[in-house]
């Protein structure tokens, strides 16, 4: 099991495995706006420095990921 924490406020992402208070980060992003559920994935979407355009940059299984949004 995974846990991906978004903070809304700072629009940075956090990947960790494992279980919450036991686990280990294995993934930082930011600049991150939005992470969207796709079919069957949380898709991390970050702004590019160049040209201002969002593209993709992360995408795990919802199945065995938890999502947790904070502000």
């Amino acid at each position: 099991m995974q846990t991906l924490t978004f903070n809304s406020t700072t629009r940075t992402v956090q990947l960790w495995v494992g279980t919450k208070g036991d686990s280990k980060l294995l993934e930082t992003f930011e600049n991150v706006p939005t992470v969207k559920v796709e079919n069957g994935y949380y898709e991390v979407m970050q702004k590019s420095g160049e040209n201002g355009g969002v593209v993709p940059v992360l995408r795990v299984p919802i199945s065995n990921t938890n999502m947790l949004i904070q502000k």
